[in-house]
Formats: C-alpha cells, sequence, structure tokens
C-alpha cells in the first residue's frame, strides 16, 4: 500500500471541507478521485502533499507518516497542480532543469532527464521556447515534464485537462496510460466522467468532502445495475414536464438539462412507452430516445441526486 489515510478530517471554519475519509491506494494502480468543484479533492491533495494542515486523522505515503516526514516523501512525489506551476520568464527545458535540480538532480543525470520528460510531453521541439508562447494545453504539458523529471514513486494530477484543447488533453490522457503501463502509482482527480472511466483502476466519487462510493468501475456500476439511464432529447420543452416524469412510477430521478431529459429509473419494459406519453402530454416533443448502460455518470446522479458538473 503505497498512500494510506484513516478518518481524514479538515475544516475551514464551520465548513467540514473532508469528512472523516479512508482510503487505501496500492502501488502501480491509477486511482481516480471524483467529484464536482469544491468536493474536497484538492483539499485532500494539499494534505497528502503536507501543504494543508490536517485538523484530524492520519495519512501515511510510503509507509512514513506525512507529519513529520514532510520533506522526505515530498521528495518522492510529483505533483501536477490544478493551477499551472511554470515560470514565463524561463523556456520549457529551464522550466524542467529547474524543477529537476528542487529534487536533487544536477549534472548529466539533470540533463538527461530533463530531455526525456520533454519527450515524454511531446514538446522537445520546444525545449528553447518561453511558455508565454504556448497554449493552454501546451502549457499543462510543461506542467507534466516538470512534475516527472524527477522519476517520483507517486504523481499527483489535479485536474490535469481543465481548459485544454482536445489535443493535448488526448496526450495527455496518453500519457496518463503509459505511465501506468511502466507501473507508475497514479492519483487523478477530475470532474469529468469520461477521463476517470478511461484512466482509472479504482475510483472514490466524493460528495461535500466525503466518500459517498468506492471500488472499482465495474463495483461502483454495479450499484445501479438494476436501474435503466433513459436519455430523451426534446424540442419544444416544457418546464412541467420534469415534476409529470417524476409522477411515473419506478422513476427515481429525473433531471432537464438544456433541451436533454435524464432518467434514472427501476428497470421496466412498460417504462419507456409512459415516459413517452407523459412528455408528450406536456406539449414537449421528443427528437430522440436511447436506454443507456449503467456509467459512473449514473452511478453519481443515483447517489447525489444532481450531475457532476451542477
Amino acid at each position: 500500500m503505497l498512500v494510506e489515510t484513516k478518518n481524514l478530517v479538515k475544516r475551514y471554519g464551520d465548513t467540514l471541507a473532508v469528512d472523516n475519509v479512508n482510503l487505501a491506494i496500492d502501488e502501480g494502480e491509477v486511482f481516480g478521485l471524483l467529484g464536482p468543484n469544491g468536493a474536497g479533492k484538492t483539499t485532500i491533495i494539499n494534505m497528502l502533499l503536507g501543504l494543508t494542515k490536517v485538523d484530524g486523522g492520519e495519512i501515511h505515503i510510503f509507509g512514513k507518516r506525512v507529519n513529520g516526514n514532510r520533506e522526505d516523501v515530498s521528495r518522492q512525489i510529483g505533483i501536477v497542480p490544478q493551477d499551472l506551476a511554470i515560470y514565463n520568464d524561463l523556456t520549457a527545458a529551464e522550466n524542467a532543469t529547474f524543477f529537476g535540480r528542487l529534487y536533487g538532480l544536477k549534472g548529466a543525470l539533470l540533463k538527461e532527464r530533463v530531455a526525456e520528460a520533454l519527450a515524454f510531453t511531446g514538446l522537445s521541439d520546444k525545449a528553447t521556447v518561453f511558455p508565454k508562447k504556448f497554449s493552454g494545453g501546451m502549457k499543462r504539458r510543461l506542467n507534466i515534464a516538470c512534475a516527472l523529471v524527477h522519476h517520483p514513486r507517486l504523481i499527483i494530477m489535479d485536474e490535469p485537462t481543465v481548459g485544454i484543447d482536445p489535443q493535448s488533453r488526448n496526450h495527455i490522457l496518453s500519457s496518463v496510460l503509459e505511465l501506468h503501463a511502466k507501473g507508475s502509482t497514479i492519483i487523478y482527480t477530475s470532474h469529468y466522467m469520461e477521463e476517470v472511466e478511461e484512466l482509472c483502476s479504482r475510483v472514490a466519487i466524493m460528495d461535500q468532502g466525503r466518500i459517498i462510493a468506492l471500488g472499482s468501475k465495474d463495483e461502483l456500476k454495479e450499484l445501479v445495475s438494476s436501474e435503466d439511464r433513459i436519455v430523451v432529447e426534446l424540442a419544444g420543452v416544457n418546464y412541467t414536464l420534469v415534476d409529470e416524469v417524476k409522477k411515473i412510477q419506478g422513476v427515481k430521478d429525473c433531471l432537464l438539462s438544456d433541451s436533454t431529459l435524464t432518467i434514472l429509473a427501476v428497470q421496466n419494459n412498460s417504462l419507456i412507452s409512459q415516459v413517452v406519453d407523459r412528455i408528450t402530454g406536456t406539449g414537449a416533443q421528443v427528437v430522440s430516445l436511447s436506454a443507456q448502460k449503467p456509467t459512473l455518470e449514473s452511478v453519481f446522479l443515483t447517489l447525489t441526486g444532481k450531475n457532476l458538473r451542477d
């Protein structure tokens, strides 16, 4: 076990930001922390790094308690923060070199690791370019290069694909899969369901500072295996239809976002026809309808009653 937290607590005044969180992360796995902004993901990361005071509970990383061993533990961690941690007045290679030196690298080994990190993130041809000339996605990739230059035992990626172009996003996701194939241990936080579903072997779903579900993707989906998730595209939306659909026996929840209606219901072959009848009865028109297999999105919706990005 590489990372373990026991009854982890963090308070900000009267707000309980992290509420008795217990995690156990094995070496070599990609562990996902999934939840909306404000769920407590970044606070947990900052406590793992020793940057935020722990108000209750314990953290052990590499078998050592973080409190009292912060420097030794931190040297073996690579952090890709949500906010960019690069210097615009240093070139890409100089940024990676700077962070390599912070971790004790020097000489030929430092030069080798910098070249390796830039190659891994697809920035070799940008080594002498200043980040101010980079796109947002390239800056994110440089952020990752700086985190990997010292070959950390544990890599923490906190929302690494926020606000970037699709090409850089795909490059980052491919990089995570490659790191996993090489045996790296990664903690990956995101509020993008599809990323966590693609990358992570186990997932903790967080909401309001608590772990509300934890397990493999299949184990989490099993929580809603007896449900149907019906997605209806609408025209002529009538905002009374949510209440009307919720009145149907077997409907657990119903959410309207723009012109898309998402319904969670018990499995029932006759229920879809009832849904269509109820929708058209309100004056709305059904453009398309599909019943979907369980996803992490439907797990989150079932457990919290809201969409992840709400």
